[in-house]
């Protein structure tokens, strides 16, 4: 049976998700948040040690001002009020990406949370946050003195992490979009049409299922 220590997802389809209901875009994007903490239970209740959601490429500083402004904020406010929840469920988390180009907010709030969470052991949630996987892989070539393998990825974002095993992605569209593209090299790509705030436990299962 394959072991499954990673899982990684890209969350596609919010904004899609929220106009097709007529709402806007920031209402799929908090449906999206629902998503996450769906899943994330659901990885813990199944034992598996590793899961990285693409939250914010370095590719969506295009997206609307106001878009992006409310992606931030809803990252603020869901660790405020969630980060006692966070720490009691034993969840680690892990930023990978530029956090240095984020609002000073934003960056005071994900170091605190790392900080409050770094000794939970139950599961690591990555978050690719200001993530690009081309930038990730120049800037660690550029720290590898000795170009090889394993000094090569000790300077990726993802060091002493598994490579994923799986990659989901939501929403339709058959690509990686700059995520993970070291990582991803022996991973299965599971492509759903689904919208991530209609992805869900059963439809996680069956994928896992398919893997094993």
């Amino acid at each position: 049976m394959n072991k499954l220590n990673h899982v990684a997802f890209i969350m596609d389809g919010n904004g899609r998700w929220g106009k097709k209901r007529n709402k806007g875009r920031n209402f799929g994007h908090l449906k999206g948040v629902e998503t996450v903490k769906k899943i994330v239970t659901y990885s813990l209740k199944l034992k598996i040690p590793f899961i990285t959601f693409y939250v914010f490429s370095s590719e969506n500083w295009n997206r609307p001002k106001k878009e992006i402004s409310y992606l931030f904020k809803l990252i603020n406010v869901y660790f405020l009020k969630e980060i006692i929840n966070v720490v009691s469920q034993g969840i680690k988390i892990n930023i990978i990406g530029e956090i240095s180009k984020l609002p000073p907010n934003i960056k005071k709030i994900l170091k605190d949370t790392v900080k409050k969470t770094n000794k939970n052991n139950k599961i690591v949630v990555n978050l690719a946050i200001n993530y690009g996987s081309k930038n990730e892989i120049i800037n660690a070539f550029k720290k590898t003195k000795k170009i090889n393998l394993k000094n090569f990825e000790k300077n990726l974002y993802t060091k002493n992490i598994p490579d994923p095993e799986i990659l989901i992605r939501t929403g339709g569209h058959y690509r990686l979009s700059n995520f993970m593209l070291w990582q991803l090299a022996y991973a299965e790509i599971f492509f759903l049409d689904k919208l991530w705030p209609d992805f869900n436990n059963q439809d996680f299962k069956k994928i896992i299922r398919k893997f094993k």
